[in-house]
């Protein structure tokens, strides 16, 4: 059984990556010529900046490839723009165990693709690689220079920070509708940075451009999610009475409150979960013993619990209203007062052991239908029940199939 459900979670998991969308987008490229070409690009919607991507020059074509050293700009219409650029970058550790004692940038002359924040008077730039982020700005035609922020150790081992980008920006960017208080109050995060822009730019300016609106703001969902289960429980003593004791397959239901964080980038694509499930199994065995009073021993298991899976997730789209998903789990099990006990035929209690559960794994895949609905298959691998009874083994398995509904 557990061999037919993982070779059939696998099965759907390669027909998904086969038959899954991968979308191109119209947009462009300005090459080394200061040719602009027409074309659809692959977008993976980047977190770190990208040195190169994939083209095509028509639905019906062949994919490309196209690297800084031959592309001098790129973009996804409506979606994002990248320009190639040799500017000086400071990459200092922002790591707190990782800090140097040197309030000072240390720049570095690089060629980078930066992405385009917000467009007009004044331009703002991002440069991500891993957990180095770093933002640049410039006015009109002049030339692009890193906003300055610097984290560093003191000499007395203390946290500094060398904000000198609110100088920077106070100096070269003064407007009307820009305040001291205004400055005093910026943080060198993109929605802070990015505000200020716009609002240096007029706000509302038929030149303005921001590509941060175009953005999916909806990075949570929360769900009702319940279930069907079909739970299995075997537990033995090879010192005992219990050599193998099968409680076979019981059919039960369960329900779940799914809370989803999707991550902004890749498409949304990726998302973590927090998934609190009550489940239960309750059943009753009998086994005959010639040497016990009354020829037989009963055992009922009642074993309920939170679990409490955390789960990674990958999205395949199909369309604009359909995709396809995979999570692993890693499953937390909290139960109280769950048990086994071990009766005689009268119903006297020969041994009562008390449920402790480990952790354990699962996989899923699913199928989510315009956000608000979704189908999923999820296999749980062995979970112990009986941690605190060392000569006792037990195997509690699940499969699921879990239905969902997105209250927001």
């Amino acid at each position: 059984m557990t061999r037919k459900i993982t070779f059939l979670l696998l099965a759907i998991l390669i027909c998904i990556n086969c038959y899954s969308q991968i979308k191109f987008e119209k947009g462009y490229y300005i090459d080394n010529n200061n040719n602009k070409n027409e074309c659809l690009i692959k977008n993976l919607d980047w977190k770190n900046n990208p040195t190169d991507f994939e083209y095509k020059l028509s639905e019906n074509t062949q994919s490309q490839k196209a690297d800084i050293n031959s592309i001098q700009e790129f973009g996804i219409y409506n979606t994002s723009r990248y320009i190639r650029n040799t500017v000086k970058i400071d990459r200092s550790s922002d790591n707190i165990n990782n800090l140097d004692d040197n309030e000072n940038l240390i720049f570095k002359e690089e060629q980078l693709f930066l992405k385009v924040l917000v467009e007009g008077k004044a331009n703002l730039y991002i440069y991500e690689d891993g957990n180095l982020i770093r933002y640049f700005y410039n006015k009109k035609d002049s030339d692009i220079e890193q906003l300055v922020y610097k984290i560093y150790k003191t000499n007395r081992n203390n946290i500094g920070r060398n904000k000198r980008y609110k100088q920077q920006l106070w100096k070269n960017l003064k407007c009307p509708t820009i305040t001291l208080d205004h400055i005093k109050k910026l943080n060198y995060k993109r929605k802070s940075l990015t505000t200020f822009f716009i609002r240096y730019n007029g706000g509302d300016n038929s030149n303005l451009i921001s590509y941060e609106n175009k953005k999916k703001k909806d990075l949570f969902n929360l769900s009702i999610r319940p279930r069907l289960n079909n739970n299995s429980l075997s537990i033995e003593n090879p010192t005992g009475y219990y050599k193998n004791l099968d409680f076979g397959n019981k059919l039960g239901f369960g329900i779940g409150i799914e809370a989803e964080f999707i991550f902004p980038f890749n498409k949304n694509k990726w998302s973590v979960l927090l998934e609190p499930t009550y489940q239960n199994f309750r059943s009753e065995k009998a086994i005959n013993v010639n040497n016990v009073n009354g020829g037989q021993l009963i055992t009922k298991v009642d074993y309920s619990s939170i679990e409490i899976p955390v789960s990674l997730r990958h999205y395949f789209f199909i369309n604009n209203g359909s995709k396809v998903f995979v999570n692993i789990s890693f499953i937390f099990d909290i139960n109280s007062k769950s048990k086994i006990d071990l009766k005689r035929a009268d119903n006297s209690t020969l041994n009562s052991l008390k449920i402790a559960s480990g952790n354990n794994l699962a996989l899923g895949v699913g199928y989510k239908f315009y956000d608000k609905y979704s189908l999923e298959m999820r296999y749980q691998t062995n979970r112990t029940v009986l941690g605190n009874y060392p000569s006792w083994g037990s195997e509690y398995k699940t499969f699921s199939v879990i239905f969902g509904y997105s209250i927001f």
